[in-house]
């Protein structure tokens, strides 16, 4: 018997199931209920709260999610074999698990969770499929309007991926994404995974990365600072003054205005200055005067 609930053993439930990850869905069973307990504290204490999961799979991290006291649980499942097990998941917690088939990439979870007014703490936490992880995660940081309806995002990436959320400028991991993360949350690591905690295991290490949405990022428009950043990590070899050309705007007068050295490249500007940046380009599309800028 498990010793996280009175639920079997991951692996016979597989077994009885006839799962087998599937690549093309970007599976890896993580079996090991120590582990998914790991990741379920890793976002916080659970009482009260409702999470959305996204590829439950057999459902190793939705019992630990339960276990520890999540009030709801809302796992978004595209994999049509791994509805039976969750079943039986809901059925040991009645009330408790609502399991939506269908793509996370295109399930809008919001109604569900009532934007997260009023009926308690959400937030996300999931041992993303590898194949559309960073999408999923990209597609929270864009949520509109901001502060958004998850008050956490605790999730499992390729280790690479991980360290490209976290990073900071003068790194080679350091880029759009990054940003985007560091503009709107604070993120760091929690901890690593080893492959062999999968099933079956990854070439790769995983990392657990936890954000927390920050409250008030500095004002800025997501589009103009997906199109700078995407403009300066396009060819980040090359300095600002260059890079930036392709904005179609007076680059001279857009990077004399924010205070960023032209000779800089993409990898050493920091949050703010890409905000800076974003913002004044907004302005000089709009054809407002770089020195009429917003101080």
């Amino acid at each position: 018997m498990s010793t996280l609930d009175e639920l079997p053993p991951l692996r016979d439930v597989i077994r009885r199931h006839g799962l087998s990850a599937q690549k093309s869905l970007g599976q890896n069973f993580l079996l090991d209920l120590n582990l998914t307990g790991r990741i379920a504290r890793a976002s916080g204490p659970l009482e009260g709260a409702s999470v959305v999961e996204v590829g439950p799979g057999p459902g190793g991290l939705t019992r630990a999610l339960l276990a520890l006291g999540a009030k709801r649980v809302i796992a978004i499942e595209r994999d049509q074999r791994c509805l039976d097990a969750l079943a039986e998941v809901a059925a040991h917690y009645p009330g408790r698990l609502d399991v939506i088939s269908g793509d996370a990439l295109k399930v809008d979870v919001r109604p569900l969770v009532g934007d997260g007014q009023g009926g308690g703490e959400v937030r996300v936490v999931a041992n993303l499929p590898y194949n559309i992880a960073t999408l999923l995660l990209i597609g929270w940081l864009s949520t509109d309007p901001w502060p958004p309806w998850f008050s956490s995002l605790t999730l499992m990436f390729q280790k690479e991926v991980a360290e490209r959320i976290v990073a900071t400028p003068g790194s080679k991991a350091y880029g759009r994404l990054a940003v985007l993360a560091g503009w709107r949350t604070t993120a760091r690591i929690a901890f690593d995974v080893a492959p062999s905690a999968f099933v079956p295991p990854p070439k790769v290490t995983s990392s657990v990365v936890h954000l927390v949405p920050r409250a008030e990022p500095l004002p800025c428009a997501l589009s103009a600072l997906e199109k700078v950043t995407e403009a300066a990590f396009g060819q980040r070899r090359k300095m600002l003054r260059q890079s930036l050309k392709s904005l179609g705007v007076d680059t001279a007068a857009l990077i004399a205005a924010t205070g960023v050295e032209e000779t800089a490249r993409a990898e050493e500007i920091d949050v703010a200055g890409f905000v800076r940046l974003a913002n004044m380009f907004a302005q000089l599309k709009a054809g407002t005067p770089a020195g009429q800028a917003a101080r």
